[in-house]
This record gives structure tokens, sequence and C-alpha cells, in this order.
């Protein structure tokens, strides 16, 4: 665990890689940049701006909003995709579909030869928790992982003012220190609050099983139908460190995640059952 957060000063177009036999060897990285918030959102703007500065970036996300999406994927209808200018810094693809959906387009027809990095994010709130089950941006990572491309799930917590420029710089020098992300592999880092002031380390932790305070509230439509919001407060936080007691206390924190669901103890235990 790392205490202390220290800013790298190294900024260049590649990334070293130590490999057998040699010292190092300049590698330049294909990056697909995707998110849940939206092709237009600041977040994917704010880390596109640092990952051009370590390779050559490709961004096909969602034409809107798909938070809470999860790992959801359309098939009942086709995806409509265009090429749009965002704000004028740097076109991409947006589709009418989930984040999934995103990643396996761009990889089976959109993306130009390998991925190297996905990269998923900048997302408006924290994905720590059980939020991580509905999230559309773990979700485009762990689809990325599917296919066996290295990922990263990158999110800042959510206040009033969001300052995905400061996440982003964060965000960037967390993954330099990561890589190179293996294939295969689901990195969640998520940014604490910062208008608390300057994140008190990085830690590495698990996510909590724990979910938040949530609730409905009863309404009435303009049908007279009755509905239910969902509403919802703070994390439960743990008693141990998690991410989400972490985020709390004002750290970043990286969880190590996997794509495979199976649980082997209890599989093996349910084999020796006579059946």
């Amino acid at each position: 665990m790392t205490e202390y957060f220290r800013p790298l000063t190294i900024r260049s177009r590649y990334y070293y890689a130590a490999l057998p036999n040699q010292k190092h060897e300049v590698i330049y990285m294909n990056i697909l940049l995707t998110n849940d918030d939206g092709i237009f959102a600041p977040g994917l703007a704010a880390i596109y701006k640092e990952l051009v500065e370590i390779g050559n970036v490709t961004v096909i996300a969602p034409s809107d909003s798909q938070s809470g999406a999860s790992h959801s994927v359309t098939f009942s209808e086709p995806l409509v995709c265009n090429k749009v200018d965002i704000n004028g810094q740097f076109t991409g693809f947006s589709v009418g579909g989930s984040p999934a959906d995103c990643v396996k387009l761009a990889v089976m027809q959109l993306h130009e030869g390998p991925i190297d990095l996905l990269v998923a994010g900048i997302n408006n709130g924290a994905n720590a928790g059980i939020n991580v089950y509905y999230s559309g941006t773990v979700a485009a990572a762990m689809e990325g992982a599917f296919l066996k491309i290295p990922a990263v799930a990158m999110s800042l917590s959510r206040e009033e003012h969001m300052d995905f420029e400061q996440a982003a710089g964060y965000c960037i020098e967390v993954l330099r220190k990561l890589m190179p992300v293996k294939k295969g592999n689901v990195i969640n880092i998520n940014i604490p609050e910062l208008s608390k002031g300057r994140p008190k380390g990085v830690r590495v932790v698990p996510h909590s099983s724990k979910g938040f305070e949530e609730y409905y509230i009863r309404q009435t439509n303009e049908q007279g139908q009755v509905v239910f919001q969902l509403a919802g407060g703070q994390h439960l936080l743990d008693e141990s460190p998690t991410d989400t007691t972490s985020l709390a206390e004002g750290f970043i924190t990286i969880t190590a995640l996997i794509p495979y669901m199976t649980d082997h103890n209890r599989t093996n235990e349910i084999k020796k059952i006579k059946w």
C-alpha cells in the first residue's frame, strides 16, 4: 500500500517496458477511449488530452449517457454510429448503444489494427463498492478484458464542482506507474473529492461488498400514476480498508478486478454431492 502520492514528472508519447535480455524497448500504444457518460462528457475530453501524450487515441463512446447500463449489449436493433467533432478538440465515433456495445464495435469494425490499452472514463461519480456491478464504465473495461485487451476504468467522486482536468492529471500519473497493463486485466481507479484538497495518497484495496444508503421516493406523475424514484446517500463503510472507506478518507484507490465469476471453492463443494 502506497500512503504518499508523488506526481511523476516524465511526459512522453512513449512508455518503457522491461523485456527479457533487453534494458528497455520503446513501445507506442494504440489506445481505445470510451465511457458511459456520453461522447461529449467533460471527463472523456479531460483524459483524452492526457492520453494523447502516451499514444494514438481512438474515441468510440455512447451518443448519450448510459450511466447504470452495466454490461448490457444491444441485440434487438442495429447500432447507429456517426463520426462527430468533440467541441473542436478531436473527433470520435458516437454510438447509439451501451459502453459494452462501443467496445465490441470498436474491436470488430471501427478500430484499425490492435488495441494496446482500453481506457473507460473519466466517469462522473465514483465506481466503488457494489457500484462496479452497475457501472457502464467498469463494464466497458470488462468487455475489453473478455477480448484480451488491457483495460483501465477511471472515475471521479461526484460533488458539486467536478474538476475533471485535475482528476485526469492524477489518473495519468497512476496509469504510468501501472503500465504495462497485462492482457485481460482490469484496473479500477477512483479519485476522491478534489474540493477537499490534494489526495492523501494511493491505496491498493479490494472493492467493498457493501452498498450505500438508498431508498425510493414515492411520487405521482402527470397521468396520476404512482411512480418511484430511486435515491441514495453515502456508501456504507467497512471496518477494514476498501475502496469506499479509502475514498471517504481522501485517498486515490486502485482495485484489480477479474472478469470471471466462478466460485471455485463452492463449485468443488457442490461436486461432492451425490447426484
